[in-house]
């Protein structure tokens, strides 16, 4: 077989210069530009093929509909008694009648989408601003509620504004004027359609460059007989159609509210009582995300304290034994908008509840990686980052009713600013016969964790009437494997035939995205990619995540300055180099305000056409990746002399700053006390050890609050006139 092994730091400083210096000029909205740029990795005929063939087919169902429904005396639209509105869809292989319902009984918390939001944890400042969601619902949401009026279109202008499509377009871009009902990326743009047309009007979209669309409804399950449930279906086999077709293109569904409804009395496993075996429908495509429902505590630090899945949700497993659901959300109370007027709100509970709370955090995600490297993910890559970082529940590994866990924004945010630093996340390709390899190096610290990602074809199996058809789904079968010393260590895997166990760790021939962890790893390892049998289409795109691992030796250790040469009018200033680094440096004039910054690779800078007797100022930080730097170096100060330049030591800027700088406590609980006097004018600041800002504020008390910080380690840095002082602290 061909390898590949890529070497991924090659020109990594131009690449982060690149970025550090442009990285102003990249617009978070999702740009007319990206949709074209996104439309065109579609693949275009076949999605234009593919929505010609949908309209016909659409046409010639709702002839029969119409038909069949006045033979059987069905209903096409129907009001139950609970007030839940259920519609006539299609027809089954079986001639059995498919009716829409939504799946609700009556967000953003439990998935850590709000750490990412203005004044989150984070200090990310993530609301949506400028990207677009589709929400398919049973209506369409009341256009002029206040919450988000200006940020609503209206796909299907005639269809009847819906009560639960409200309350989900309210769960995902609600502005936030009732905080308790604010929206996960508050100021994101929806596109409102009813389901009717569902998958023509998503085949559109997609083709257009839309990323994400919500679907918290899905096929009445007691409505059925008993093949449907776990079953591949046309339904399923038209949506991966889209997927595959559109690329950059995901579908969020709810997994529905059947657990305990008894509508499966032949379940794949275990008894009807169970709960398992009760998904259908589109919620068992390979290629989409199915939300089960959670009831979660978080604490203030994004913390999850306890988990368990909802007693309404569905579960798994498919038939084929695929892990569904793939990941959980809050289901449970949700206070949203209501459809009875423009100011009206209402609570809903069910896994219609759970799922806008994920699809916004997932949008999120694309806003964030877009703002870090200006472009968007690949649908692979965002579903294999959620199901990547989800926070694990109960049994290790995943399980057939909350799938990989509760979704958690914030690891999935730090992995992504960690990229290149203590991450990895490639987008690659597989030619049929080849493999792909991939040597890194275990941090040590945390579990070392490789997933593979894919956006499978659509499998030419559908199940037309055979009870529990285990046949696999699959088509583009691949595998990940990590390799040290001769060990081999395997991914996750779920057996139907025994759905209520604990996953075990073997040959995967079923999901289109597969996950190893290898715990207290330590040393080097080999990620390697290869599939089974001939790849359709001569080839597969996959998505490559990693974290736990150490992608650089760079240093973000502060720099420190020395002149090592003085001649008439220049300085020549150096520092300890360390590999693969850029510097960003900073020189002025002391008075005046604003510094000059270049990037450079080098661990020296020559300062030419210097002034006698002036007194300037430099510091310096190096950046091991694109977002990843040191603090800045004490700022080196000299009065130029010519040859008998010489630095200053910082006492002569500042008595006080001969006083070691440290805090305590150390490790701190609710505040740390600083042993350092300052000005007036001094500033604090707490930044992660990833280099984002935290909190600043005023160092002219001593004591600095830190209750509202996670536990974790961060640095404090203090400012005071051209003294810049740093140190670390422990926050439980």
């Amino acid at each position: 077989m061909n390898s590949y092994k890529p070497t991924y730091r090659t020109n990594s400083i131009l690449l982060i210069l690149f970025f550090i210096v442009f990285a102003a000029n990249f617009a978070t909205a999702q740009t007319s530009q990206q949709r074209l740029k996104i439309a065109d990795n579609n693949k275009k005929t076949a999605l234009a093929n593919f929505r010609s063939n949908l309209v016909s087919e659409y046409a010639l169902e709702r002839t029969q509909l119409q038909e069949a429904a006045k033979l059987n005396n069905w209903k096409i639209k129907e009001t139950l008694a609970n007030g839940k509105k259920i519609e006539l869809q299609g027809i089954g292989a079986d001639g059995s009648p498919l009716y829409y319902e939504t799946y609700a009984d009556e967000a953003g918390l439990v998935s850590r989408a709000s750490t990412l939001n203005t004044d989150g944890l984070m200090g990310l400042d993530l609301d949506g601003n400028g990207m677009n969601v589709g929400v398919w619902d049973a209506g369409i949401a009341l256009q002029n509620h206040v919450e988000y009026t200006s940020r609503i279109a209206v796909g299907d202008e005639n269809a009847e504004v819906d009560t639960h499509a409200t309350h989900v377009t309210g769960s995902i871009i609600s502005t936030g004027l009732k905080k308790d009902a604010r929206g996960v990326a508050n100021m994101a743009n929806v596109i409102s359609h009813d389901w009717t047309r569902d998958k023509i009007e998503v085949t559109e979209a997609a083709a257009d460059g839309l990323l994400l669309s919500n679907h918290s409804y899905g096929i009445k399950a007691d409505r059925v007989p008993d093949w449907y449930f776990g079953a591949y279906t046309k339904v399923a086999q038209d949506w991966d159609k889209i997927m595959y077709n559109a690329p950059y293109y995901l579908m969020v569904t709810a997994a529905g509210n059947a657990q305990k409804s008894s509508d499966n009395d032949t379940p794949i496993y275990g008894k009807t009582a169970d709960g398992f075996d009760v998904l259908l429908g589109f919620t068992i495509s390979k290629n989409n995300i199915t939300v089960a429902g959670a009831n979660s505590k978080i604490d203030n630090n994004g913390n999850l304290k306890s988990a368990e899945v909802s007693a309404y949700s569905s579960f798994g497993p498919v038939d084929d034994g695929r892990i569904k659901p793939d990941l959980a959300g809050n289901g449970g109370t949700v206070l949203s908008t209501d459809a009875a007027s423009n100011t009206s709100y209402d609570t809903s509970s069910g896994t219609s509840m759970a799922t806008p709370g994920v699809t916004g955090s997932l949008l999120l995600l694309q806003q964030y990686h877009e703002e870090l490297y200006g472009e968007y993910m690949k649908a692979a890559t965002l579903k294999g980052l959620a199901l990547h970082t989800a926070d694990d529940i109960d049994a290790e590994g995943p399980d057939y009713k909350m799938g990989w866990g509760i979704m958690n924004s914030k690891t999935a945010a730090e992995l992504l600013n960690n990229k290149d630093f203590t991450s990895h996340v490639a987008e690659e390709s597989l030619e049929n016969g080849a493999s792909f390899s991939f040597e890194v190096t275990a941090e040590g610290n945390e579990p070392l964790i490789a997933s593979i990602s894919w956006t499978d074809v659509q499998s030419s199996f559908v199940n037309t009437g055979e009870l529990n058809n285990t046949t696999a789904a699959l088509v583009n079968d691949l595998d990940i494997r990590i390799t040290q010393n001769g060990k081999t260590f395997l991914p996750w895997k779920l057996n139907p035939a025994q759905a209520s166990s604990a996953a075990t760790r073997g040959d995967n021939k079923v999901d289109p995205f597969e996950r190893v962890e290898i715990a207290n790893a330590s040393g080097s390892y080999t990620i390697t990619v290869t599939h089974k049998g001939d790849l359709i289409n001569d080839m597969q795109d996959f998505s490559l995540i990693v974290s736990g691992v150490a992608m650089t030796s760079c240093s973000i250790q502060a720099p420190e300055v020395a002149l090592d040469a003085a001649e008439t009018s220049s300085v020549e200033l150096t520092w300890d180099a360390t590999e693969d680094a850029l510097y960003e440096i900073q020189y002025k004039e002391v008075h005046q305000q604003e510094w000059t910054t270049e990037y450079i690779s080098i661990n020296t800078f020559s300062w030419k056409a210097l002034l006698l007797d002036q007194t300037y100022s430099f510091r310096l930080r190096t950046f091991c990746s694109q977002n990843i730097a040191s603090e800045f170096s004490e700022v080196a100060t000299f009065t130029f002399n010519g040859e008998e330049t010489e630095l200053e030591t910082l006492n002569a800027l500042s008595a006080d700053s001969q006083i070691p700088f440290n805090v305590y406590p150390n490790p701190a609980v609710d505040e740390i006390q600083l042993n350092v006097k300052t000005s007036d004018t001094a500033v604090y600041r707490i930044m992660s050890t990833s280099g984002v800002e935290l909190k600043m504020d005023a160092a002219t008390n001593s004591r600095i609050n830190v209750s509202d910080l996670p536990s974790g380690l961060y640095v404090l840095q203090i400012q005071d006139f051209d003294v810049n002082k740093s140190t670390k602290f422990y926050k439980y």
